[in-house]
Parts: C-alpha cells; structure tokens; sequence
C-alpha cells in the first residue's frame, strides 16, 4: 500500500526533527534523492544541496551534531498543514513549531517545505528555513489564526 503525503510528512518529521536519525531520514530519500535548504546563509553545518542518499546522510548526520534550539517543542500549540498541488506527487508542507523556552517565552519557528515524491520516498526536498536563533517571540506575532 502507497504512503499518503501525511504518512510521508509525519514521518519525515520524526526522521528529522525528534529522533534525529541521519541514518532513518536518508532512507526516506530516493538513492538520487535531492535535499536542498536554500535559505541557510553559507558555512552553516547542513548543506544547502545535497545528493543522494549518502550525502544525505552525511550532511544531516553534520548537521544533527550541532545542539538543537533550546527550546522544549509544544506540540499543542505547534501546526502545520499540507497543501496539494496539480501534479499528485508534489505536496507542499506548512510548519509552525512553536518552542517553549526555561524563561517561559513562547517562539514559533515558520518553515515551509515543498516535496516531490516516487513510490512513498522522497526525490526532492526543498526546506524553506533559517536556522535558530532566527525564531519570532510570540509578543511580536501572536498566534496564527488560519489554521
């Protein structure tokens, strides 16, 4: 039986975002299987384009070595929707991750990703990010209401 886009996206964030699995989050990826974050400013540890699934792997396996933001993810408050498009194996995903912080501020992270997948894996991923610190104090955004 075929992924559907969510099963893909759900897994692909537990991959990459809980687990941190360089190794979990490469098979995902076709074994051409494109990763590209053209946002990230240069020398930052991911990649802003890797191919194939060794690269993948070795690239995001860099990255995950460096701390995660400090930030406690909220899943409550934290959102994030699907998007289909024309072409059926083209899904692009919506993220807010909210994170509470020790000093008890609340920051939301806003990403957007666009995926082509084949047969349940990933043949391209473009990550629409900047990287931690780059997060908005709810103070200034509020919550998102078009959820």
């Amino acid at each position: 039986m075929a992924l559907t886009q969510r099963e893909i996206f759900e897994r692909h964030v537990y991959a990459s975002a809980i687990s941190r699995d360089p190794n979990a989050y490469a098979t995902m990826f076709t074994e051409d299987g494109v990763f590209e974050a053209p946002l990230v400013p240069q020398g930052h540890p991911l990649p802003r384009r890797m191919v194939g699934r060794d690269a993948i792997r070795t690239g995001t396996s860099a990255y995950q070595q460096v701390p995660a933001y400090q930030g406690t993810v909220n899943f409550e408050q934290s959102a994030y929707v699907l998007h289909e498009t024309a072409d059926p194996n083209v899904f692009i995903a919506e993220i807010d991750t909210v994170f509470d912080e020790a000093n008890g501020q609340r920051t939301t992270m806003s990403l957007v990703k666009i995926f082509r997948v084949r047969d349940g894996q990933i043949v391209s991923l473009r990550d629409y990010f900047t990287p931690p610190p780059s997060v908005v104090s709810d103070r200034l955004a509020g919550p998102r209401s078009d959820y």
